[in-house]
């Protein structure tokens, strides 16, 4: 036992010294934002437009803590805080890091907007902004903690999505009337949000009811590594420990996205995942849980933010027959790419096709086996065997080996994390960095240059989620 207390009490202080070599806190870590909304101001804010109001407040809260305070040396051309930057959101016109409404005077339907834990709005923009276009009421929702500095993080709570998201959905509803369908669409976190807010309103909760989610890469399942985020904060709390409040500390040179990480945010992940699991065991009596809203559902099969599978195993297998479909995005596999890949890439397309019968239909864009840098969709309907197989107009473009978490919302073109074809010199275009030197020197990560940040096959989801709302599935 002793020799147990011993080897923990040196990994955690070489931890605490790891820390410690962290960069210094900067006023985006530490500011006091009391403008931001908690679980607590239900009672005097109860609707969406309140929560508009307060938000408006907040921003100016933010300007006057953060951008207003930062230091000479931080007045770089890649610091999202500091005015005028290449990474400042404020720069261009719209600043899509807040809640934006999108309105029609008769409109198809109404579309709820749910972005991810560090993300903003931004994150699912362009599928609004289609579902608009194509006569939707669309509100794109910012959740509390976000879209601001990466303090807001660390202080925000479960509770606080949870009742923004009611908030959202009842406005949603008022704006369109009760004949008008309403549909919930979670990027990440705000997936695993649309998910818990059904199964809530299963469980008697007084909702709005839904007539179909759309899940992006949702968080079902998360690493264990989370459970433990809540012992790291409460450490945080002791005296020169305040660098534990924190997974990561990098610069923010992203307009819409916080690159350091709180634990909170694990925490609170942590948090979600379970409440979800233990609704869903309440609810199954054994042959599937019936009546849940109908579930279109993309993923790709490769994801080092969530386990790829947790949406099959711990989700979709849980529910009875409804109308359910998972889309997976397959790795590239020509003989180019597969000499560059791990021998056994964590993949599940060939396993889930041999798996025979599923309660949820299975479409899977994979490469053509005559010519593997195009493209196939293999599809089998809910509770079939049988595998459909047809070519499509896709190709893997040059350089492309999979897509990635971060990668499903966004189309190519999009200015910010696109291939640069829609760039703009008023903002940094981090989807088409190109940085080449020695190891070591530079302050963004390898990892972040490495990884996709925008989906060659946008327009397919863009497709499939105007197919869902409008019941064509």
């Amino acid at each position: 036992m002793y020799g147990v207390v011993a080897v923990l009490g040196t990994l955690f202080l070489g931890y605490v010294y790891f820390l410690h070599r962290q960069p210094p806190l900067k006023a985006w870590h530490t500011a006091a934002l009391t403008q931001e909304f908690r679980a607590a101001d239900a009672a005097q804010m109860p609707d969406f437009p309140a929560y508009l109001a307060r938000e408006e407040a907040l921003f100016e809260e933010v300007k006057k803590e953060v951008y207003d305070t930062v230091s000479e040396e931080d007045r770089r051309k890649f610091n999202r805080f500091f005015k005028g930057s290449l990474s400042d959101p404020t720069r261009v016109a719209t600043n899509w890091n807040r809640s934006f409404v999108l309105t029609q005077p008769n409109p198809r339907g109404a579309v709820v907007l749910l972005h991810g834990l560090t993300d903003s709005p931004y994150s699912l923009r362009a599928l609004g902004e289609s579902l608009h276009q194509a006569g939707y009421f669309v509100l794109g929702v910012r959740m509390p903690g976000h879209g601001t500095a990466p303090v807001g993080l660390s202080r925000a709570t479960l509770e606080d999505f949870t009742i923004v998201t009611r908030m959202a959905a009842r406005y949603a509803r008022d704006q369109v009337g009760p004949q008008t369908p309403l549909y919930l669409i979670g990027y990440s976190n705000g997936a695993t949000l649309a998910v818990d807010y059904a199964l809530a309103r299963m469980e008697g909760e007084e909702l709005p009811a839904v007539a179909g989610i759309i899940l992006l890469s949702p968080a079902i399942g998360v690493t264990r590594g989370a459970a433990l985020a809540a012992w790291q904060r409460r450490l945080a709390s002791l005296p020169g420990l305040e660098k534990l409040t924190w997974q990561t500390l990098v610069p923010e040179f992203d307009p819409y996205k916080y690159n350091s990480f709180p634990v909170n945010g694990g925490e609170q992940i942590h948090r979600l995942t379970t409440r979800i699991e233990a609704r869903l065991n309440r609810l199954d009596r054994g042959s599937g849980i019936t009546n849940f809203p109908p579930v279109l559902a993309f993923q790709s099969v490769v994801d080092s933010t969530v386990l790829p599978r947790a949406v099959m195993d711990r989700f979709l297998r849980r529910l009875a027959p409804g109308n359910h479909e998972l889309v997976l995005f397959d790795v590239r596999r020509d003989a180019e790419a597969k000499s560059l890949m791990v021998a056994n890439p964590e993949t599940f397309t060939e396993a889930l096709m041999a798996d025979r019968i599923t309660p949820f239909g299975v479409t899977a864009l994979t490469s053509d086996p005559q010519a593997p840098r195009s493209l196939r969709i293999i599809r089998r309907a809910a509770g079939q065997a049988e595998i459909e197989s047809t070519p499509v107009p896709l190709r893997w473009p040059a350089g492309i080996f999979s897509l990635s978490h971060v990668a499903l919302p966004f189309p190519p073109n999009d200015p910010v994390y696109g291939d640069g074809s829609g760039g703009s010199p008023e903002q940094i275009q981090l989807g088409h960095l190109e940085a080449r030197g020695e190891n070591g020197v530079l302050a963004i990560s390898p990892s972040v240059l490495l990884r996709l940040r925008y989906n060659p096959f946008f327009e397919y989801v863009d497709q499939r989620v105007k197919a869902a709302v409008s019941g064509k599935r």
